[in-house]
């Protein structure tokens, strides 16, 4: 078996308020509705979890300026998704839910203060997808000149993950006593101050709110570069990546249980789910058509200049004042954003111009899968058996619509042929995530 999750793009934030069927999404984006509609599905389905991805800024990369950012609209705007997950905790009882949080901007305490606050909101169900931002108009958002260099960024993630962690362990697991008779609600003794003090960050402790249920939850990561890869290796119980076709994907699952067992961890204790962006139709000549149809979609003026802001927000570098007709230029020793998304780039961009790379690159999806549910669970299930990963994790644009046919027509396949749960196994995020 495989597991399941879902990566919400754009956080909380607007989805697919231009299409057909995104229902009253265009004006009521900011309400968590959807999202309500979206994780009850999910979870009839078995996810795993959904992870929703997040940013701290209005970018405007592109042409200096934040027009096609807010046009589009594309990174922005963004609501903070931990108050979301709260409320999706209070409306179901098994899915994970992570909301994303940057190890560079929230200081070390008040993340492991609102992590075990939402672990105990979902009663054991939180997560944390850490990222260390990569955009220097973040940075500026937090009072700085410009972001700090790129692996410089993970040093410091990992030194606050070890902060955030030793705060969430500063009450032991008897601490809370509630004795009536005695009068003590806790017993101080088993509360500790954890006086830290590494490079980058420094806390006395104790934390101010018990852990939850995990105690430690899901942290999920999106090692791409070699710096976020041996941080992900390191530290986290799920990675999300999209290494492009099913060598690099077998490459990707290698790599990190090489680098696991180089940090002294169990390889099978880190899910590595692939994003992938499933079409499907009752028929196959259907499913190709719709398929076809996206991608003629995409060869428009409006969708080349989405596609080089988004490259321009990836890079940190303005992609306006290239020549379209040219091929990429050479980035190397440039970029101190997104290194593997930007690496991918330039990989794919070989013998094409620049125009070219951008109308045809789609950064959400490891394998094409275009089919009915019943061919799509096949070559899912194929592509599981030749990888050797842990599952996928859907980036299908967000409607009540595309989540049906994922949740009421996709996975009914998957389970057909044994190769998702039927049931959840556990009541923790953590412990399904480990069942198998």
């Amino acid at each position: 078996m495989f597991h399941l999750g879902w990566f919400v793009g754009s956080g909380y934030g607007i989805q697919s308020w231009k299409g057909t069927w995104s229902g009253v999404g265009e004006k009521e984006w900011m309400k968590p509705d959807l999202y309500i509609d979206m994780a009850k599905s999910l979870e009839r389905a078995g996810f795993d979890y959904m992870m929703f991805e997040d940013g701290l800024l209005v970018p405007d990369t592109y042409g200096g300026s934040m027009r096609t950012y807010l046009k589009g609209p594309l990174e922005a705007p963004r609501n903070d998704p931990t108050a979301l997950i709260g409320i999706l905790g209070h409306h179901t009882s098994r899915i994970g839910l992570i909301p994303t949080m940057s190890t560079s901007f929230y200081p070390p305490f008040m993340a492991a203060r609102m992590i075990a606050t939402l672990d105990h909101l979902c009663d054991g169900r939180a997560g944390a997808n850490l990222v260390t931002s990569s955009n220097h108009g973040a940075a500026k958002n937090f009072g700085m000149e410009m972001h700090y260099e790129h692996d410089m960024r993970y040093r410091m993630a990992g030194e606050w993950i070890d902060l955030v962690t030793q705060l969430l362990e500063s009450w032991d697991e008897d601490a809370l006593v509630y004795d009536k008779s005695e009068g003590i609600f806790a017993d101080h003794t088993k509360v500790h101050h954890i006086d830290f003090e590494g490079e980058f960050f420094k806390s006395r402790g104790p934390l101010n709110t018990p852990p939850g249920p995990q105690r430690t939850p899901v942290i999920c990561q999106a090692g791409g570069s070699p710096a976020g890869r041996d941080f992900a290796a390191a530290h986290a119980d799920t990675i999300v990546c999209v290494p492009l076709g099913l060598e690099a994907m077998k490459e990707y699952r290698a790599d990190i249980s090489r680098r696991m067992i180089a940090h002294g961890r169990d390889p099978h204790d880190c899910k590595v789910l692939y994003l992938v962006n499933p079409v499907l139709a009752d028929t196959q000549g259907a499913a190709e058509e719709l398929y076809e149809m996206k991608w003629a979609q995409r060869q428009s003026d409006a969708f080349l200049e989405q596609a080089l802001s988004t490259m321009s927000y990836f890079s940190g570098i303005d992609f306006s004042q290239f020549d379209l007709d040219e091929p990429m230029p050479d980035l190397t020793g440039k970029v101190n954003g997104h290194q593997s998304s930007m690496a991918r780039y330039a990989k794919d961009g070989a013998n094409k111009t620049l125009r070219e790379l951008a109308l045809g690159q789609d950064v959400v999806e490891s394998i094409k899968l275009v089919g009915t549910p019943e061919s799509v669970a096949e070559t899912m299930g194929e592509a599981m058996d030749f990888v050797g990963g842990d599952g996928f994790l859907m980036a299908n644009d967000i409607d009540r619509r595309s989540v049906a046919s994922i949740a009421d027509g996709l996975v009914p396949a998957l389970r057909k042929r044994g190769l998702v749960r039927g049931e959840y196994e556990h009541e923790h995020f953590k412990d399904n995530l480990k069942a198998f």
